[in-house]
């Protein structure tokens, strides 16, 4: 028996234990850890990581939420080991996967929490807990959140800077951590003195020399090269002797970083740049002051690097990625080409109006170090810079953005821009204002009312380009109450429509054992049910929905078989979906799953584990008077297709059983020997002592029947617990004469000696046995959430299953058939959805001042007025509790002649004409993909496209894509126009736009 609530009694031990003790332990699981899980993060403490699909199946196994009470303590529930295979990209290094998200992917528990779950559970054998640290970030408001991706850093020597060792770190770690690390590794000397270097490129090198300092203070990025130096016996410094020599020949000199104000956290104090004549003479860095460097007009922050080519194009920069950083390279490639902002900062008009005791800003530095990365990107005629500075000022002051996860470009934007505003507001006191609402007046005299009180609080570069003015309508269905207010905004989100349709692929699997498993595509109803699923591919397949059962296969188990009432969106795109061919459940027959498991023998004793392999399967039979003989032949014709049946169980006659024997094992004689515990174990190298060899005993083939003493079984190459471990000898004769057949029985042809694989009740991960297979007589007893596992030895499965057969499917006609062309539309359409009335939701309530309570009243948008430059965000990404996903639909949105006059509803309102400037891109999914922009030159007029450090050249017939995220239109200037046609403006006709757009 385990430890408290350590999983499901022995067999011996389950008529003598109450039902209440087992219910008693889950219960007081689901307390202890429930309490557990509302600890405060604080800075220093570790907490774990754990697969979402073990602790939710551990969630149903303790009855954890309130509504899913159903079977708790049932041992088909029972979790067994933690397992968080599924978090890593690869099992033996057990590197964690890319873009993991937090409760989706994995859970987080702090330490108490995982040393209570291991005690009751254990561990994967050999697989190493994922512990991370909780780390503090934030200068003003402090704000703890566990670093789940460590910073990898790439160490060497500086006289050997082949041999690169790779280290991770925590943001936490400090330079001097990471120095005594390097240290160690290098073996060097305590004695011996040490400078520590960051090294940008072949030939720019900056010293670290704050040991104080933090990995994130000092802005280190993914993949860093750090480089320690080791003080010559003389007293000098060999990267000092190296640049004397250097400077003779090139005459460049030792570039100390100017100093940064006493606000600034960066820990960087001085800066080499190396004279090796075996790279070219344009490396150089942006803080040099000298009478040629057209930048030394104004400091710089020494923690950008720059290859100068003197004919590249003004703004043409593109910005190095510091490791998952295209989301904030795109956004300021956006932000770059609106030129009313960027003339700005380059003509030095910021510097009067830096507002450095604003409660609100962020002291001046957001917008000091925008500006620097601004003339960086206009004025260097640089290739590319690294932004990191500018990312580390923004991760002080916004944590969410300080680590090296992917982010949204939006969310970047949108703190980018209030922290700017902030930062360079020209009201040094905010005045305290009451709010009035319209009560009946005309909107002309309300709007210019709210407009006036923003601008008494907000007067800056930002709210002068970038905000416009929302009416809002409100309206009481109960007393009709108006209620109409005016409100500022700095970008549009616009909805897009939803498709209500979603294409799923899923297998088919046919009782028809000859037939492979299909894969079919189908439409169906994005938010149906499972029912919708099966009628979708009843139509495709003619098997009645009743008669299917879908699963979620994950690591060759059943994840979750699905009720036909289950919403679809609990599917994710990423779930391997089977759907099995059964009879329908009723008072005589049942659904059974069938999980396939290998055994290996250790190297001490007698314990096996096992390894669970394949698809599982999913077998209808009978609830009463089964026998072990029918439910073997019924799985051994089910798989028929790629298992060999053996030759021995179709003859009569012991030299037809002979024959198999040499024919299907092709191994030596099995012979066993019995150790002192009366536990019988193979002696010899032939197969291993399985059914498979055709002239076995009963008592031979005990030793592999997974329940022997000692045993413990297991999945995905590592052990589990085995609860049955304490039987007595009679419990495992009574064992052997189930899983092997009568004695009587054991010479006759057709017995459960000469079967390729035995049986064994597991739960429902397949990860422990809860007891052999219960029976009465001879009689199978099953109950409808029983789970069987065939278990086979390395030797028969190697000879009689064919992996390559068994993994093979068909694919129907409808995985052929081109998809239906993903509908376009127009950038109307979902600025008409974002102007159009709806009802306020259940939770979301208006509180209704005539009627004094809560109402869901009617809402609508309008807009008022518009500003210099309109950021348009489309939102493309949509969550809810079960649910994520990304819209892919092109929106065709015109290059130029934007006319938004049509939508404002201020009658005075001069003509709104927008051209695009800018594009943030995003590919790819949710939780990852990548970012890119384009951007219109100022100088040139001519689009470019930004991908990190690579800038192209392009044309507006690329620009309109599936991938367009965030839009930036800057107005026309104010002149007689005629009216566009229908097609430039707001996307026109989508038809018409087909030939030129990305409908992929």
């Amino acid at each position: 028996m385990m430890a408290e609530g350590g999983g499901p009694e022995s067999a011996g031990a389950a008529d003598s234990e109450p039902v209440a003790a087992q219910a008693s332990t889950t219960k007081v699981q689901k307390q202890t850890i429930g309490s557990l899980l509302k600890t405060a993060l604080k800075n220093g403490d570790e907490w774990y990581l754990i697969d979402s699909r073990w602790f939710k199946q551990w969630k149903k196994y303790v009855g954890f939420d309130s509504w899913d009470m159903y079977m708790v303590g049932e041992q088909s529930l029972y979790p067994g080991p933690i397992d968080n295979s599924g978090l890593f990209s690869d099992q033996e290094t057990q590197t964690l996967k890319e873009h993991l998200i937090d409760e989706l992917d994995y859970v987080l528990v702090p330490t108490d929490a995982w040393n209570k779950l291991v005690s009751w559970y254990n561990c994967i054998e050999g697989q190493r807990p994922i512990v991370r640290k909780v780390v503090e970030h934030g200068m003003f408001v402090k704000h703890c959140k566990v670093e789940v991706y460590l910073l990898e850093l790439n160490l060497c020597e500086n006289d050997n800077m082949e041999n690169v060792v790779t280290r991770h770190f925590s943001k936490a770690d400090t330079i001097d951590t990471i120095e005594k690390e390097t240290r160690l590794l290098f073996n060097i000397p305590a004695e011996q003195e040490t400078r520590l270097w960051n090294k940008y490129m072949t030939n720019t090198y900056e010293q670290l020399s704050k040991p104080d300092s933090t990995v994130q203070d000092a802005g280190l990025f993914q993949g860093q090269v750090l480089v320690i130096e080791r003080k010559n016996e003389d007293g000098t410094w060999p990267r000092q002797t190296s640049h004397s020599k250097a400077a003779s020949a090139s005459s460049r000199s030792l570039t100390t970083a100017p100093k940064l104000s006493s606000n600034s956290a960066a820990s960087i104090s001085s800066t080499v740049t190396n004279g090796d004549n075996g790279c070219g003479p344009g490396y150089s860095l942006n803080n040099s002051t000298s009478p040629g460097n057209r930048l030394g007009s104004y400091n710089s922050y020494s923690s950008s690097y720059n290859y100068r080519e003197s004919n590249s194009q003004p703004g043409l920069c593109g910005l190095s990625n510091l490791g998952n950083t295209c989301f904030m390279n795109s956004a300021l490639q956006c932000l770059s080409n609106a030129s009313p902002l960027t003339d700005y900062f380059l003509n030095d008009q910021y510097e009067a109006e830096i507002n450095r005791e604003n409660p609100l800003g962020m002291r001046g530095e957001i917008a000091e170090a925008y500006a620097e990365l601004v003339k960086q990107m206009w004025l260097s005629r640089s290739n590319y810079v690294a932004p990191r500075t500018f990312k580390t000022q923004v991760g002080r002051f916004a944590p969410q953005f300080s680590g090296y996860q992917q982010q949204d470009s939006q969310e970047l934007l949108a703190f980018l821009l209030d922290g700017l505003h902030e930062d360079l507001n020209r009201v040094k006191k905010k005045p305290y204002l009451v709010l009035r609402d319209a009560e009946g007046r005309p909107d002309e005299i309300v709007a210019k009312e709210a407009w006036t009180n923003h601008r008494l609080r907000n007067d800056s570069i930002i709210v002068d380009i970038f905000h416009g003015l929302f009416k809002s309508t409100l309206v009481c269905p109960e007393c009709f109450k108006v209620s109409v207010t005016f409100d500022p905004f700095c970008y549009l989100t616009l909805p897009l429509p939803m498709k209500k349709d979603r294409t799923m692929e899923v297998f088919l699997v046919r009782v028809d054992p000859q037939s492979k498993p299909t894969q079919y595509r189908v439409v169906v109803n994005k938010l149906g049910t499972v029912t919708d699923l099966c009628c979708a591919l009843s139509r495709f397949c003619g098997i009645p929905p009743e008669n299917m059962v879908v699963a979620d296969v994950y690591n060759h188990r059943f994840h979750k078989l699905y009720k036909r009432d289950d919403a679809l969106n609990q599917i994710m795109e990423k779930d391997d979906i089977f759907v099995y061919e059964v009879q329908e459940e009723d008072s005589e027959k049942m659904n059974l799953p069938v999980y396939f498991r290998e055994r290996h023998s250790k190297h001490t004793g007698s314990s096996t584990s096992t390894m669970l392999f394949g698809q599982p399967l999913l077998i209808t039979v009978p609830k009463q008077n089964l026998t072990a003989d029918a439910l073997y032949e019924k799985i051994l014709e089910r798989i028929g297709r790629y298992v060999k049946r053996p030759q021995s169980l179709n003859s009569e006659s012991k030299a037809s059983a002979s024959a198999t024997s040499a024919s299907c094992s092709q191994a030596a004689e099995c012979s066993v020997s019995s150790n002192h515990d009366g536990v019988e174990s193979p002696v010899s190298e032939g197969a291993s002592c399985s059914a498979s060899c055709g002239n076995l005993t009963p008592q031979t083939c005990n030793e592999t029947n997974g329940l022997c003493d000692g045993e413990e079984e297991a999945m995905d190459h590592q052990v589990s617990p085995n609860p049955d471990e304490a039987q007595s000898e009679e419990e495992e004769e009574e064992t052997s004469e189930l899983e092997n057949g009568s004695k009587s029985n054991a010479t006759k042809p057709g017995s459960l000696s000469d079967k390729l694989f035995s049986f064994s009740i597991v739960n429902s991960y397949g990860t422990a046995n809860i007891s052999p297979l219960p029976c009465d007589g001879n009689v199978l007893k099953l109950n409808p959430h029983s789970t069987v596992a065939i278990d086979w030895d390395t030797e028969s499965k190697k000879l009689c299953y064919n992996e390559q057969e068994a993994e093979a499917y068909d694919t129907h006609d409808s995985m052929h058939q081109s998809q239906k062309k993903k509908g376009t539309v127009a950038l109307r359409e979902c600025i008409g959805l974002f102007t159009t009335m709806e009802t306020l939701g259940e939770y979301d309530p208006w509180y209704c001042p005539t009627c004094k309570k809560h109402q869901q009243a009617t809402k609508k948008f309008d807009l008022w007025s518009l500003p210099r430059i309109l950021v348009v965000h489309l939102k493309r990404f949509s969550y809810n509790r079960c649910w994520r996903d990304k819209l892919d639909t092109v929106v065709d949105f015109p290059i130029r002649d934007l006319d938004m006059s049509e939508f404002v509803c201020d009658p005075k309102a001069e003509p709104y004409i927008y051209d695009l400037v800018a594009v943030s891109n995003h590919y790819g999914g949710l939780g990852g993909g990548h970012y890119t922009a384009y951007g219109k030159n100022k100088v040139d007029g001519q689009w470019y496209y930004f991908d990190d450090s690579c800038v192209t050249s392009s044309s507006e017939d690329q620009i309109v894509t599936k991938a367009a995220y965030v839009l930036f239109y800057q107005r026309q200037e104010k002149k007689e126009s005629s009216k566009p046609q229908p097609s430039a403006s707001l996307g026109g006709d989508p038809e018409a736009a087909e030939d030129h757009m990305d409908t992929n």
